[in-house]
């Protein structure tokens, strides 16, 4: 771990950019050292290899045709892109919000890759049908109702309304419990790029707070504050950023600092399992966070790092005191880890978060927070 890890300051943009100047000029920087023939949302402008990258706002309710030319996603074609158009159409029908899109989508990845299978026989997994493998024999429906994309995708939503707090569980968690799978976890691998296709087919929904409900005629709401996202991220804390990741000043930054008022709760950014929950040493070697630290004397202090799909890693620096986690803990989306503070290497209190991917904790595996949450919905303001 670096010497010079610290914390970062966030805030949520509901939509104007604007708002971000504004949070920035007033902090002070922190130093470390309808059917299938109809869609309801506006349609995809723009190309890009990453469609999640160029569409923006955060989803419209604006009925659209499925047809020849929805955007694709790959490694998905463009029938697949259809069937996932279709999912998301039945769930804004049904008023189920955002984040069970993203669920939808990734649990038929998994059990179809998006497309409407047919009864296989002894090449099948027993009697599986369609987008999501539903069985006839389990009371699903039957074989012809189980072939039709809307009727299958409204069986699992159903389902799915029926888990309680589904919302803030982990993707594969919340799969699994309409499922019944044998692989449970093989849900979560998908959640990046459910993401990216609820995004491009939405203009933007996978970045709008997961618990809302479409309006219609009106555009779906960003995620801001402790909202989460439908894509199952969120802000740690509120607060701007106010020193960025690897700046020219400070090329070792790893993460971003988030300004913020000792004890603030720290929330997970997402649901995961923690991997690390203890005092950080400093340069001598020394575990002494239940004292605030200074700039130099090197460490995390109190500090936890949580296990998310995808092997995504994302760690929280400078608590006051313990984290109120342990490791192998299994932590939801927004859950409170720990409190704002200054222990370690820090000048004042602060959140230093970072996130690193491949499962790599070291700062070979770190990446800036900002665009990354941003993809999310839950967009850091200030400096990034």
């Amino acid at each position: 771990m670096s010497d010079d890890q610290d914390s970062a300051a966030s805030a949520r943009r509901r939509r104007l950019p604007a708002l971000a100047i504004a949070l920035t000029a007033a902090l002070a920087l922190l130093c470390c050292t309808g059917g299938t023939g109809a869609l309801l949302f506006s349609e995809f402008l723009g190309s890009s290899d990453d469609p999640a990258l160029t569409t923006f706002g955060c989803g419209q309710d604006k009925p659209i045709e499925i047809k020849d030319g929805l955007p694709i996603v790959e490694p998905y074609d463009a029938a697949q892109m259809r069937n996932a158009a279709v999912i998301i159409n039945v769930g804004a029908q049904m008023q189920v919000p955002p984040r069970g899109w993203v669920i939808a989508v990734a649990t038929a990845m998994q059990e179809s890759r998006l497309s409407n299978l047919p009864h296989l026989g002894a090449s099948n997994d027993h009697d599986s049908i369609g987008l999501f493998q539903q069985r006839p024999s389990q009371g699903w429906g039957t074989p012809q109702q189980l072939l039709d994309p809307e009727y299958t995708s409204r069986k699992f939503y159903e389902k799915l309304l029926e888990v309680p707090g589904w919302q803030k569980k982990r993707l594969t968690d919340a799969a699994q419990r309409v499922q019944r799978s044998a692989f449970p976890d093989a849900y979560a691998k998908h959640e990046t790029i459910a993401t990216q296709i609820v995004n491009a087919l939405t203009k933007g929904a996978a970045r709008a707070a997961g618990a809302g409900v479409p309006v219609s005629g009106a555009d779906l709401q960003c995620a801001a504050g402790a909202d989460i996202a439908a894509s199952g991220w969120t802000l740690p804390i509120p607060g701007a950023v106010g020193s960025g990741f690897r700046t020219a000043s400070r090329p070792s930054h790893n993460g971003v600092d988030i300004g913020a008022v000792k004890g603030t709760e720290i929330r997970a950014a997402a649901s995961g399992r923690v991997l690390v929950a203890r005092c950080d040493p400093d340069r001598n070697g020394v575990r002494s966070c239940d004292v605030d630290g200074f700039p130099g004397k090197g460490g995390c202090g109190w500090f936890v790092d949580i296990l998310h799909a995808n092997q995504i890693i994302t760690r929280y620096c400078h608590m006051v005191s313990k984290p109120l986690v342990n490791v192998n803990d299994m932590v939801e989306a927004g859950q409170v880890i720990g409190n704002v503070g200054s222990s370690g290497n820090s000048s004042g209190p602060h959140l230093h978060f970072e996130v690193h991917v491949k499962g790599d904790r070291s700062s070979r595996g770190a990446i800036n927070p900002v665009p990354f949450m941003r993809d999310r919905g839950a967009t850091l303001q200030g400096n990034g």
